[in-house]
């Protein structure tokens, strides 16, 4: 039986290498080792009938013959498929219409530049629940229950779920961020957010912002407007100049606006501007102490900065879009436009 199993072999690998179509290799196959037919299968059928001895030498023999031709037809399967012409072009055929391909968003273009750049800067970019508990979205924040953040004009509240809210910032994600990695930190939130808002071209009840902090040692406000520097030039070019203006959010302390010159008019002062030649686009500031003291951080020990950034308002200006609702509007006409 030893005998016939290598008569097999050396049978069966010149009649492999012979085949010169993969109808020629599926027939040697078959032939083989096909469960009905093959000459190998029935040799294999027969190992029941053997002694315990006989098992031990043919059993393995035989099993080391059908890997050697399972090999043998597998790679030459491969050769005549290269050859067969599957997956080649047909240069004379005719020219293929035009097929409609998906982009992304311009709110994801924005978005995805901005991660690139704050990561090569050694932030962390981080997501956070667009369904937030009051705790987190305002009372953290130094915002306590009778501010007019807290009305209902303002935030969208969950049914039957009163401490539960649409988030209306990213800024929840500061304490916590904190509180699961400490300080220092330096780490950016992009993401949705939720207002109750009375929609218009400027205007929209959902939107997108960019929540950006630092927290450690020694950090200032000549940090802050540094980062925002570096931003707002990256955005719009190295020769934006940035200028901070006293505000108050109830989250910082000092609050400031961050404006940047018009990318339309370059400073001198335009219709998008109104003639002021500055864009606000930076909320931002000190984090205030009662934040830090939310996170479990000593204010006297570390020190922060925070800033916040419109996604939906930079799209805006970027690619010059004069109404907000056509973000989310799911028009095709709109997102298929090249500009982006």
């Amino acid at each position: 039986m030893l005998k016939q199993l290598d008569e097999i072999l050396t049978s069966v690998a010149a009649a492999i290498a012979a085949s010169d179509s993969l109808a020629d290799l599926d027939s040697v196959e078959i032939n083989v080792v096909g469960r009905k037919q093959g000459r190998l299968t029935a040799i294999l059928k027969t190992l029941g009938g053997l002694s315990i001895e006989e098992k031990k030498i043919v059993g393995p023999r035989a099993q080391k013959v059908k890997i050697e031709i399972e090999i043998l037809i597998a790679a030459r399967r491969a050769e005549l498929e290269a050859v067969s012409g599957a997956g080649l072009i047909d240069i004379s055929e005719p020219v293929l219409p035009k097929q409609n391909y998906g982009a992304l968003h311009p709110i994801s273009i924005v978005r995805e530049d901005l991660e690139k750049f704050f990561r090569s800067k050694g932030f962390l970019v981080l997501d956070g629940p667009e369904l937030e508990s009051e705790f987190y979205n305002f009372e953290v924040l130094n915002i306590p229950a009778d501010h007019p953040a807290r009305d209902m004009q303002d935030t969208f509240y969950i049914k039957d779920h009163p401490s539960l809210v649409m988030r209306t910032h990213t800024s929840g994600m500061q304490v916590r961020a904190l509180e699961t990695y400490g300080a220092p930190l330096a780490a950016v939130v992009p993401g949705r957010c939720f207002r109750n808002e009375a929609t218009d071209v400027r205007h929209e009840h959902t939107f997108y912002q960019f929540e950006g902090f630092v927290v450690g040692e020694r950090v200032t406000l000549g940090d802050l407007k540094g980062v925002l520097e570096a931003c707002a030039t990256h955005l719009y070019g190295p020769s934006t100049r940035v200028r901070l203006r006293p505000k108050f959010y109830p989250f910082v302390e000092p609050g400031v606006n961050g404006e940047v010159t018009c990318s339309m008019c370059g400073g001198a002062g335009c219709t998008l501007c109104k003639g002021t030649g500055w864009l606000e686009i930076f909320g931002c500031g000190m984090i205030h102490p009662e934040v830090l003291r939310a996170a479990k951080l000593d204010p006297e020990k570390v020190s922060g900065f925070a800033f916040g950034l419109g996604l939906t308002r930079i799209a805006m200006l970027k690619f010059g879009v004069g109404d907000v609702r056509e973000f989310n509007a799911g028009d095709l006409n709109f997102l298929q436009q090249t500009i982006w």
